[in-house]
C-alpha cells in the first residue's frame, strides 16, 4: 500500500517495518539465506508496503539476471509460420518461468552472425540460462555456450560430440506405433515423408518407421520434407509418381501430412479408402483437416516446462536428471 504522501518504499522503510537490519532486507531481495522467522517478517513487510526491489542492484549483488533465453537456430520465417510447435513450447517455458519470477528472452540464430550476436550475449552473462531448441547437425552453439560456463538445457539430445542435458520425446517409439497401425488395418505398400536428416525428430522419427516395416519385411519408401505443408505436399506427388500402388503414408509432421492430404484430394484420391495417412505432433490442424488426421501427440507443453525446470534447477545449483524421454501417444481419428 506504500507509505503516506506516495513516497517509494526503500530498503530502510522495509527494514523497519519488518523489525531487522537492512542488511537482511537486502539479502531476503537477493535470494541469498536468513533466518525462517526475518524472511518472512521481510516478505510481509515488502508485500504491505508494495516494495519493488531494485533490478539493476539485485543482478550487481547476485550477478544474475532472472532473464532465460530460448535459442531457436531457424530463420524468422519458419518460427513464425504455421508450425505451432514453437508456439506451445514457448507456452509451456513462459508458464514455468513466470510462476519462478523470471523472464523468458527470444534468440533466432539463423545466421552466422545471429551465432556471433548471442556467443557474445551470453559471454557477457546477459542471460543465466539458455534453453535450445531445433539444432541442426552439429551445430556448434551447445559446444560453446559449454565453454562459456553457462547452465544450458536442450530440446531433443545435441548431435555433436558434447554432453548437454535435454528433454526429448520417444519420436522412434511414437512412428513404430504409427507404421504399426497401418500394419495391423492391412496396409502393405507404406510410404513415409520423412524429416530433415540433420535434425533427431527426423532421424528418429525415420528409423522407427524402418524399424516396424522390417518386422513385417516390408519395403521401406521414403521421400524427405523439412516440416512445412509445401513439402509435404511435393512429396506426396513424388511419392504418388514413383509408386502408385501405395495405400498408406506416414509423414513425420502433421504439417507434412497436410500437405499430403492435399495432393491426395488433387489426384482423386480417398482417404482413407485408397491412401491412409499418419501425421505426427498432434497439432490443432490435425482435428480440422479432411478428414481428421490420425496422429502421433507429442506432448509439447511439458516439453517447454520440463526444459525450464531443468535449467531453473541447474541455474540453482541443483542436481537434474540430465536426460529426459517423455513419452508419445497415437491418436487415432478418421485418416486412418
Amino acid at each position: 500500500m506504500g507509505r503516506p504522501g506516495g513516497e517509494r518504499p526503500t530498503l530502510e522503510s522495509v527494514a523497519a517495518r519488518a523489525g531487522v537490519s537492512r542488511a537482511t532486507v537486502s539479502r531476503v531481495v537477493n535470494g541469498l539465506s536468513v533466518t525462517r522467522a526475518s524472511e518472512e517478517s521481510v516478505r510481509r513487510a515488502i508485500e504491505e508496503l508494495g516494495y519493488v526491489p531494485n533490478h539493476a542492484a539485485r543482478t550487481l549483488m547476485t550477478r544474475r539476471t532472472d532473464l532465460f533465453a530460448l535459442v531457436v537456430p531457424e530463420p524468422t520465417t519458419r518460427v513464425f509460420s504455421a508450425d505451432r510447435f514453437f508456439a506451445g513450447l514457448v507456452q509451456g517455458i513462459s508458464q514455468e518461468l513466470e510462476a519462478a519470477d523470471k523472464q523468458l528472452v527470444l534468440m533466432l540464430a539463423g545466421s552466422a552472425a545471429s551465432h556471433d550476436r548471442i556467443e557474445r550475449s551470453v559471454a557477457a552473462r546477459h542471460v543465466d540460462g539458455v534453453m535450445l531448441s531445433s539444432l541442426h547437425g552439429a551445430d556448434p552453439l551447445p559446444a560453446v555456450l559449454t565453454r562459456i560456463g553457462i547452465p544450458v538445457v536442450c530440446n531433443e539430445r545435441p548431435l555433436g560430440t558434447v554432453s548437454v542435458p535435454y528433454v526429448g520425446v520417444d519420436n522412434h517409439g511414437g512412428a513404430v506405433a504409427a507404421v504399426r497401425h497401418l500394419l495391423g488395418s492391412g496396409r502393405r505398400r507404406i510410404a513415409t515423408i520423412a524429416g530433415p536428416p540433420d535434425m533427431v525428430a527426423g532421424i528418429d522419427r525415420l528409423a522407427g518407421y524402418r524399424e516396424a516395416l522390417r518386422e513385417e519385411g516390408r519395403p521401406p519408401i521414403v521421400e524427405v520434407g523439412d516440416f512445412t505443408h509445401g513439402s509435404g505436399a511435393e512429396a506426396m506427388r513424388r511419392l504418388l509418381a514413383a509408386e502408385p500402388e501405395l495405400d498408406a503414408v506416414f509423414a513425420a509432421s502433421d504439417l507434412m501430412a497436410g500437405g499430403a492430404l492435399e495432393t491426395l484430394r488433387r489426384a482423386g484420391r480417398r482417404v482413407p479408402d485408397d491412401v491412409a495417412v499418419i501425421g505426427f505432433d498432434d497439432a490443432d490442424l490435425a482435428r480440422d483437416t479432411d478428414p481428421p488426421l490420425t496422429t502421433v501427440r507429442q506432448p509439447i507443453l511439458e516439453i517447454g516446462r520440463r526444459m525450464a525446470r531443468q535449467l531453473l534447477s541447474l541455474v540453482g545449483g541443483a542436481e537434474i536428471e540430465p536426460v529426459v524421454t517423455l513419452p508419445t501417444e497415437l491418436v487415432v481419428r478418421e485418416s486412418a
